[in-house]
């Protein structure tokens, strides 16, 4: 079995991953960061997104044997992130804090700026809060965990034209609710 490079196509390293732990550490290296935003963005707490993290690729390295390829590996991955998250909050409804969410390097920002892109955020902070749980995990994932809708779509277990309408209904409900205009790339 070949050792598996940066070039090495997520499906092939799932299958590699069930017998060969560098291919798995590829996968977690790989999809980490997008991982932990996604957790992060829906906890508000470093240490509960680390854990939550933690418990999404232990799930994903102990049922790695489950993932077909019918879909993209980072689908799969956030499926198993969504439903850590679920279990986490059983039920309540968490805050979403888009700041810490969002790396945006603030050094170079006038203060000014920095400060008006943090009240930026925190308006969309509450006006996640305030939408869909549907429409809001459309945004968190398309948006801030970078998955694509088709990516999206296999996570949530819904077709793509639902993923795609709940976005399009929670990017109009954000705009209702916030003077920001957020566009998102189909």
């Amino acid at each position: 079995m070949a050792e598996p490079t940066e070039s090495t196509p997520d499906d092939q390293l799932a299958r590699q991953a069930r017998l060969n732990a560098a291919a798995f550490a590829e996968l977690y290296h790989r999809h980490a960061t997008r991982v932990y935003r996604y957790h992060l963005a829906h906890t508000g707490n470093v240490k509960d997104a680390e854990d939550l993290t933690s418990q999404t690729f232990l799930a994903a390295l102990e049922g790695i044997r489950s993932f077909r390829g019918e879909g993209a590996f980072a689908a799969w991955l956030m499926g198993i992130a969504s439903k850590k998250r679920a279990l986490f909050f059983r039920g309540t409804r968490p805050e979403v804090p888009l700041e810490a969410a969002l790396h945006v390097p603030t050094p170079g920002l006038l203060t000014e700026q920095a400060a008006s892109l943090r009240l930026q955020m925190e308006s969309v902070s509450r006006a996640l809060q305030q939408i869909s749980r549907d429409r809001a995990e459309a945004i968190v994932l398309c948006l801030f965990s970078g998955l694509t809708c088709a990516e999206a779509a296999i996570a949530l277990r819904k077709s793509e034209a639902a993923v795609k309408m709940s976005l399009s209904r929670g990017l109009r409900d954000l705009r209702e609710r916030t003077s920001l205009a957020l566009e998102v790339e189909k």
